[in-house]
């Protein structure tokens, strides 16, 4: 796209995302699973907080559907060494979770024994 700045519009725009995608990358801060692209900004909230972050950037806290998509959000976990939240919470049945809307888990990944709610699930 150099020399032509009157070029496509849309190439352009892709070429840009592109890039922006490429730098984001280098920083450890996107990855990608399943076509959706999960995001951090390396930085420590609380629930509330992430929910919010993640409205404002025109997306939603993480909630894996897939074991790809469980292992994007692993990653993460992995290179900040911390824990992550995800878009899920404890149903009216005890150590049941469910969406935050309400909608029945389709996928989980639980360690043996787990969910205790002790921050080890």
């Amino acid at each position: 796209l150099a020399g032509n700045e009157h070029g496509d519009p849309i190439h352009q725009l892709e070429y840009r995302i592109s890039r922006l995608e490429g730098v984001l990358r280098l920083n450890k801060m996107i990855t990608e699973s399943g076509g959706k692209i999960f995001a951090t900004n390396g930085k420590k909230a609380d629930f509330d907080g992430t929910v919010e972050k993640c409205k404002e950037a025109g997306g939603s806290i993480a909630t894996p559907k897939s074991p790809g998509e469980n292992d994007a959000i692993l990653y993460f976990v992995k290179y900040f060494n911390t824990y992550a939240y995800l878009g899920i919470k404890q149903s009216l049945i005890p150590g049941r979770f469910q969406l935050l809307n309400g909608a029945q888990l389709s996928y989980s990944n639980w360690y043996p024994n787990e969910p205790s709610g002790k921050g080890e699930e």
